[in-house]
């Protein structure tokens, strides 16, 4: 038989996507906003994106011949995206706890949540804010907290010199300051 006529495997489209690691015996921390996103989002594919790519695949389903059907094929592949991350938004929720870093607001020590400024060796000033691993985001100077410079900076004070181990070797950095987001007024 030509191989022009075997079906390819959709093993590729199948494979789980790896939840990024978390240390050993660590916990899946989030923030209350982050963990409100992500379950938005999860919503949104279950009530609303789903059901649309189904409707979708149904019609091209009705037309004949699935083969060369691309509104088929599309809406098949479609849903096999779909329900892979409605799969790993369930996983990543089950495994949240949520933490509210405005817990911590007024400390000026380094804990979850917390948004740092801090000067490395070469002078240069940094400000970054330590969240979940599921929202961190580094264009917005969000960093999860299993980083090296994360995990370097927990626990420090301001005013405190730590060591950061870098693949160019061993850098100091110097805390300046830590901000907490203040609590919500209730």
């Amino acid at each position: 038989m030509s191989k022009a006529f075997t079906r390819e495997s959709d093993a590729a489209d199948d494979d789980e996507l790896q939840l990024p690691s978390l240390p050993a015996g660590g916990k899946n921390y989030i923030t209350p906003q982050g963990y409100a996103r992500l379950r938005a989002e999860l919503l949104d594919l279950i009530d609303n994106e789903r059901p649309k790519v189904v409707d979708i695949v149904h019609w091209a389903a009705s037309n004949g011949d699935r083969s060369e059907n691309g509104d088929y094929l599309y809406g098949k592949k479609r849903l096999r995206e779909i329900d892979r991350r409605i799969r790993f938004l369930t996983k990543r929720l089950e495994i949240a706890e949520v933490t509210d870093p405005s817990a911590h607001h007024g400390s000026d020590q380094v804990f979850f949540g917390a948004t740092v400024t801090y000067v490395d060796q070469a002078g240069v000033e940094r400000t970054i804010t330590i969240l979940g691993i599921d929202e961190a985001d580094s264009l917005q100077g969000q960093v999860s907290w299993v980083s090296p410079i994360a995990r370097t900076l927990l626990k420090a004070r301001e005013g405190d010199v730590v060591k950061l181990v870098t693949p160019l070797g061993v850098d100091e950095v110097e805390v300046l300051a830590v901000r907490y987001p203040a609590p919500a007024a209730n």
